[in-house]
């Protein structure tokens, strides 16, 4: 890591602190919660957090966010329950959320994880074993799920990260490990930091990096240019 990459990220996070303010990430059943750092409260918000970040692989978190509400109101929002679940059913009712075959696979297999798992805290490598879980959907479950400082690298955080010459990598592990070795000295803890950061960047990205070409109009341009 360079002292510059580090100067830019803490700079990036300030800024987009500053325009943006708290994101309140990750939302539980529809409602974010900026400023309060205590969800998730209990094992069923937990588990509607990992349920999330599996069913917004591949698609918009609109459509994830509708077939989170749709099991919960089905009341399927329990490990155990998806186990019973027959995966055709499954399959049906995470429809709106695409790849809906796969993504059924991937439910069971996660919810068989949580119930061995016996309310502990998962290591990020036991998560990566799980078929379905990679580096990004295992790093957003530590994080919000578990509040885990482990920083979620997305194809959001490349873009701006690239256009705004903070790094000269696109290798997740080497971008997730500058961007944690960058806040060393915050009064704030590391998991909220990482947690409004990867917010903030998905919220600067959603006005100036979600369609090609990337960042022509980014306000943020003129400050990482002078560094």
């Amino acid at each position: 890591m360079t002292k510059k990459s580090s100067e830019k990220i803490i700079l990036l996070y300030t800024l987009l602190k500053k325009i943006y303010g708290p994101q309140g990430w990750w939302p539980i059943t529809g409602k974010y919660h900026p400023k309060d750092y205590s969800y998730p409260k209990n094992n069923l918000q937990r588990f509607e957090i990992i349920i999330g970040t599996i069913l917004t692989q591949n698609t918009t978190w609109k459509n994830a966010e509708k077939t989170v509400l749709s099991l919960k109101t089905k009341k399927l929002l329990i490990p155990k329950l998806i186990i019973k679940t027959s995966q055709k059913k499954l399959s049906e009712i995470i429809k709106p959320a695409g790849y809906f075959n796969q993504k059924s696979a991937y439910l069971k297999n996660i919810a068989e994880f949580i119930v061995k798992l016996n309310a502990k805290i998962p290591q990020r490598n036991e998560l990566l074993k799980i078929r379905g879980i990679g580096p990004e959907t295992a790093d957003s479950i530590l994080l919000y799920a578990f509040n885990q400082p482990e920083f979620v690298v997305d194809s959001y955080t490349k873009r701006i990260f690239t256009e705004l010459n903070i790094v000269k990598t696109s290798n997740y592990n080497s971008i997730k490990k500058i961007v944690e070795e960058s806040f060393q000295s915050k009064k704030e803890t590391k998991t909220v930091i990482f947690q409004e950061l990867h917010a903030l960047i998905v919220e600067h990205a959603k006005q100036y990096y979600s369609k090609k070409p990337f960042g022509i109009k980014d306000p943020l341009k003129p400050d990482f240019n002078n560094i």
